[in-house]
């Protein structure tokens, strides 16, 4: 994304969600426990809205997506979403679900890694924003449901049928997309799509250590890092090798490269810099 932003201002503060910042580390938190932290169409666009202006920033190094409460996320609100898109005409349903998918081109986009923080439930839209995360950290009480076609709807929601198979496979994907099956916190592991298993009731903790080592590592080396490995899942080797090639040559004459090297040679830890 780029860093250049015309006339609007910074976000002073977000009404449906709860946003920190600490040292590089940004700290996202669903905040509808008594919802189990249902997304509605305005905590959708603030997420958006709240991963562009972070992007543009380049202060954060590191984001952990959580929930409060119970569980993670339980996806779509049945009233606030899937009650009020029955009103809705085409175009408007089309604006909504380009929205969504705008959520999770953001998530994969965004110049940091992404920390999912995953306890209890995981559904629907939650179980896709996990997916989306660079890691994906749970305790043992975590458990993902893609319930699209319970509800009617194709299980390929907001890029579920594209991420979903290049994590665990074609045919992992396919039956937990079709079936809507739940798939619990040792299957889950098993399968990759957790990154880090958490001892229970830890997982926010273990998801802070993570983000906390990858700010105060090489932030530049991590953004490019994440920008092959999106940009790399269509390519054929040989286009994938020469931007590999391209990456490396301006990561050569980065700060951080040269400071790598003189850190070596001083026998101390390097002062990465992002740049």
């Amino acid at each position: 994304m780029s860093p250049f932003a015309g006339s609007a201002r910074a976000t002073d503060s977000w009404q449906h969600l709860r946003v920190t910042r600490k040292d590089g580390v940004a700290t996202v938190t669903l905040a509808r426990p008594e919802k189990l932290n249902a997304l509605t169409f305005e905590a959708y666009a603030d997420l958006r809205d709240l991963l562009a202006e972070l992007s543009r920033e380049r202060s954060v190094r590191a984001l952990v997506l959580a929930g409060e409460g119970r569980g993670f996320c339980s996806g779509g609100d049945v009233e606030e979403i899937i009650g009020a898109t029955l009103g809705l005409d085409t175009a408007q349903l089309l604006d909504f679900n380009r929205m969504t998918g705008q959520v999770v081109r953001a998530v994969r986009e965004c110049p940091f890694p992404v920390i999912a923080a995953v306890h209890g439930v995981a559904a629907g839209a939650g179980a896709v924003l996990a997916l989306a995360a660079d890691f994906r950290v749970a305790d043992p009480s975590a458990r993902f449901a893609f319930l699209f076609t319970r509800v009617g709807l194709s299980g390929g929601d907001m890029g579920a049928a594209y991420l979903l198979p290049r994590v665990i496979g074609l045919g992992h994907a396919t039956r937990l997309l079709m079936l809507g099956d739940t798939v619990r916190a040792p299957e889950a592991e098993r399968l990759g799509l957790i990154s880090v298993l958490a001892e229970e009731g830890h997982a926010d903790e273990a998801a802070a250590a993570l983000a906390k080592r990858l700010a105060e590592g090489p932030a530049l080396a991590h953004a490019q890092t994440k920008a092959l490995l999106t940009a790399e899942l269509d390519m054929p080797l040989a286009a994938a090798v020469e931007m590999d090639a391209a990456t490396q040559a301006l990561l050569m004459n980065s700060a951080d490269y040269a400071e790598f090297h003189a850190a070596f040679t001083e026998k101390r830890t390097p002062e990465w810099q992002g740049k």
